[in-house]
């Protein structure tokens, strides 16, 4: 059976049961139909152990970091552990595209898994509404007169679809003429900022210290000096509730938010990981792409700045992954010369100070001596490893790996964030080029050094940096596979994202907009009998 089938002949719980099994009353929550429903209760005390699943570096076969963090999720229940996995919600765009959904897969799911894959909530559609009502009052203010003096403008409008053609267009205003691009609403400054706001009084204050441009004495100029705030805050009042749903197994899942791992932080919203951390004992969260993108800006950003500490990670390998970072006549040469990339993670994430579990994400193919390739290479490094069958067995499949979890986060977590924001942008960055990407050197354009000094005189460089950049490699060129070290990477360009509170460091060229595919996948999905299939 394909996913969505699966999905489809799944035994949900009614959504109303999911809540009470994590102790909400029926009026702590809203209810869209019977699997889905909005929790309207603030925290509490926190009481849970955050658990970040990350991975090698993203190769074409996928590595399952989802269908894991369901798997994990969904064994700690078998396991009698009061448990909620928390992740980002699909930006819809590339449903349609190349990419496909991204629930799950197999027997470790989130259902309803059509739904959250496309509308869900309504939660996408609202942050595309704020975002594009900020461009709209920026436009109608520049034709009213533009007392604000705005000379360059660098908010862009957003659409959660792939389309390539908005990545270049023309805004013609009277005598002002600009040229523009759109954005996919999962890489918009308001989808980074909805994630990273604590209540909505701190939305609402991120809302309006967006920078939405820049005016003749080459200053910012913020959201806020429009009066505009307090509007989009109205609009994102109900997407900022976190969404509760349920994995094929039952266990609950809040859902809530999707930024983009390359350009912003890849992280699920921290409203659902705040209230997720009070309402079980253990949390089940996710980072996007690799841990040198996703596991690093989860920690020195989201973490860091919102008193939030993992008490175990665990990083996916696959075996096609590794191989895929590898060399050889062979495939176990190979995969023997692949496992660099997974040491280069382990260094990584061993400088937080958080206790790591190796886990294999096993496909039918693989062999036994694949899998103990894996396992002695890990044993020498001193690694707790553990295979997951999670995507054909379910949480059963995950049952070695939830206890080695399990016996993990009971260890003293040490957690230390990689640099502090008060160091200079400069300094922060060639620690993570350093220390993470393993570069040895560092080199600037004139444009990058240039926003650097601005940001310095406006006194808005102590915030974190979110460095984008591919996702393929540690480094910034993708075709530098496995562990390259003693390599320069290059600063394009520097933005402030002023409102999500952290410097973006460009080291390539990062699509904001995708496009389709020559065989998008829209080609597939179609409604049968009421019934949508083709979503996978």
């Amino acid at each position: 059976m394909t996913d969505l089938e699966i999905a489809s002949n799944s035994h949900k719980k009614n959504i109303r049961e999911v809540a009470a099994g994590i102790g909400l009353k029926e009026n702590e929550i809203i209810c869209y139909n019977t699997d889905k429903a909005k929790i309207m209760i603030e925290k509490k005390d926190k009481k849970g152990k955050l658990i970040l699943v990350t991975a090698i570096n993203p190769t074409p076969y996928g590595e399952g970091k989802t269908t894991v963090s369901i798997g994990l999720a969904d064994a700690l229940k078998k396991l009698n552990k009061s448990v909620i996995v928390c992740l980002r919600q699909p930006s819809m765009g590339p449903v349609f595209g190349l990419k496909g959904g991204a629930t799950g897969g197999g027997m470790s799911q989130v259902v309803p898994m059509d739904e959250i894959n496309l509308h869900f909530t309504g939660d996408f559609h609202a942050i595309t509404a704020a975002n594009n009502l900020l461009c709209a009052a920026i436009d109608n203010h520049i034709w009213r007169g533009n007392k604000l003096g705005i000379k360059e403008v660098t908010f862009n409008r957003c659409l959660d679809v792939n389309d390539r053609a908005l990545r270049n267009t023309i805004i013609s205003l009277k005598d002002h003429e600009r040229y523009d691009k759109f954005n996919i609403t999962a890489a918009s400054e308001i989808m980074a900022l909805f994630c990273l706001a604590s209540s909505l009084e701190d939305l609402k204050q991120k809302l309006g210290n967006i920078i939405i441009g820049y005016n003749m004495d080459d200053n910012p100029v913020f959201a806020r000096e429009l009066k505009i705030e307090g509007a989009l805050t109205v609009i994102l009042k109900d997407a900022f509730l976190p969404n509760l749903v349920q994995t094929l197994e039952n266990t609950p899942a809040i859902i809530h938010g999707g930024p983009f791992a390359n350009i912003a932080h890849g992280c699920n919203s921290v409203k659902a990981t705040n209230l997720s951390l009070t309402l079980a004992d253990y949390v089940v969260t996710e980072a996007g792409f690799g841990a040198d993108l996703g596991a690093e800006k989860f920690l020195d950003i989201k973490c860091k700045n919102n008193n939030l500490a993992p008490k175990a990670i665990v990083l996916v390998a696959t075996v096609k992954a590794l191989k895929y970072n590898g060399t050889g006549t062979s495939e176990m040469l190979k995969l023997q010369s692949g496992l660099a990339n997974l040491e280069v993670h382990l260094d990584n994430l061993k400088q937080y100070g958080v206790p790591i579990v190796v886990c294999i994400n096993r496909y039918t193919d693989n062999t036994d001596e694949e899998i103990n390739c894996i396992r002695e290479f890990c044993l020498t490094k001193q690694i707790r490893v553990e295979t997951s069958t999670a995507y054909v067995d379910g949480g059963q499949g995950a049952l070695e790996l939830a206890k080695a979890v399990i016996e993990k986060v009971e260890i003293d977590s040490q957690f230390k964030p990689l640099y502090d924001d008060q160091e200079t942008i400069k300094d922060k960055i060639y620690k993570v080029a350093t220390k993470i990407y393993h570069a040895n050197t560092v080199h600037y354009t004139d444009e990058a050094l240039e926003m650097i000094k601005k940001i310095e005189s406006w006194n808005l460089d102590k915030l974190p940096i979110c460095i984008a950049k591919t996702q393929y490699s540690i480094s910034d060129d993708p075709d530098k596979l496995g562990y390259p070290q003693n390599f320069t990477v290059t600063v394009k360009d520097i933005k402030l994202y002023n409102g999500a509170g952290f410097i973006t460091v460009l080291l390539g060229n990062i699509m904001t907009m995708p496009g389709l595919p020559s065989v998008p996948n829209y080609e597939k999905i179609d409604i049968v009998n009421e019934n949508i299939v083709g979503i996978f």
